[in-house]
């Protein structure tokens, strides 16, 4: 039956994804192209409501516990398909991300006697990823690709629990129907209905999964680092420059490399090779002894500190 499920989900995204992405239907909008976008033609959206679609009768039949989780990623979708047709104030936005983080904690935590510390840190880390997986989904492919592999380590770091697995795979599967139509080049973009809402699942999944105690919440986050670093490195580069950080920019590492003239396949591919390999250093992390996991992050983060450096170089040598 979970096979079913998960195949009946891959079908179900891709035809409405294909209809979203032909279609002029009042469900769809168009990506017009301006000075910060790395596309150049008009580009329907629409792929991120065709996963959500895809996912609404598993999660019903699956009965998923998670009342807050369900609830919470309805009001994000929903905000978020009022802003992909007409512009919807930041701040308007901000307080239903809260909202439905709060729901979504709600799920993993009995607020009285629970550390201050512990709940101020999961809500930041909810709704940075709702943010940030909408700020690097700038390029075809990219934030798709990010979902298959980050919700697909996830499940099988969760075999064992198999409510938690099938989810996962559930996700997996309609962003992989979505992703015949985003891979490059592009003929649909999910909008902020898809980035946001996949960008408060990851957060839900994380948290999720240590509740349950299947893994610490930072293996979550190495999985997620291809995103999580290059967003959080740009906004405080941003922030130290002045700049107006609510404002669409060209200024993450994956957008230079295209603008480089790397060009969406190349850069989104060797994205998938960086995701891979965190992805396969989580699954390995379990296994080490805790200086093992220790030297593992410490080796990441020289990785990612060269990577960055790389990239300015490459800016320099260019120019």
């Amino acid at each position: 039956m979970i096979f079913i499920l998960i195949v009946t989900t891959f079908l179900v995204s891709a035809v409405f994804t294909g209809y979203f992405s032909r279609s002029k239907s009042i469900l769809s909008s168009i990506d017009k192209p301006n000075a910060r976008s790395l596309h150049y033609t008009p580009i329907p959206i629409g792929g991120g409501l065709a996963i959500l679609i895809a996912l609404i009768i598993p999660t019903y039949y699956l009965a998923v516990p998670l009342n807050g989780l369900i609830i919470g990623v309805l009001l994000i979708a929903f905000i978020s398909f009022i802003d992909d047709h007409r512009h919807v104030p930041a701040l308007y936005r901000l307080i239903v991300h809260f909202i439905a983080a709060y729901l979504l904690l709600n799920d993993f935590f009995l607020w009285t006697g629970t550390d201050f510390i512990l709940i101020s840190f999961s809500f930041f880390f909810v709704m940075w990823m709702i943010n940030l997986y909408n700020f690097m989904d700038g390029m075809d492919g990219f934030a798709g690709g990010m979902t298959v592999i980050g919700f697909g380590t996830l499940a099988v770091i969760g075999v064992e629990h198999q409510l938690f697995m099938t989810m996962n795979l559930l996700v997996v599967s309609a962003t992989c129907g979505f992703l015949l139509f985003n891979f490059p080049p592009a003929k649909i973009f999910m909008g902020d209905v898809g980035s946001s809402s996949l960008g408060f699942l990851a957060a839900g999944f994380s948290l999720w999964g240590n509740y349950e105690g299947i893994f610490p919440l930072w293996i979550a986050l190495l999985i997620f680092s291809p995103f999580i670093v290059d967003a959080t490195v740009t906004l405080l580069h941003r922030l130290f420059r002045g700049e107006k950080v609510w404002q669409a920019h060209k200024f993450h590492y994956y957008q230079r490399l295209v603008e480089l003239g790397w060009g969406h396949k190349r850069t989104v591919l060797w994205e998938y090779v960086l995701m891979g390999a965190c992805s396969i250093s989580a699954l390995i992390a379990p296994l080490l002894p805790f200086y093992g996991q220790g030297a593992l992050l410490i080796g990441w983060s020289i990785i990612y500190i060269g990577l960055m450096s790389w990239v300015n170089r490459l800016e320099k040598s260019v120019l």
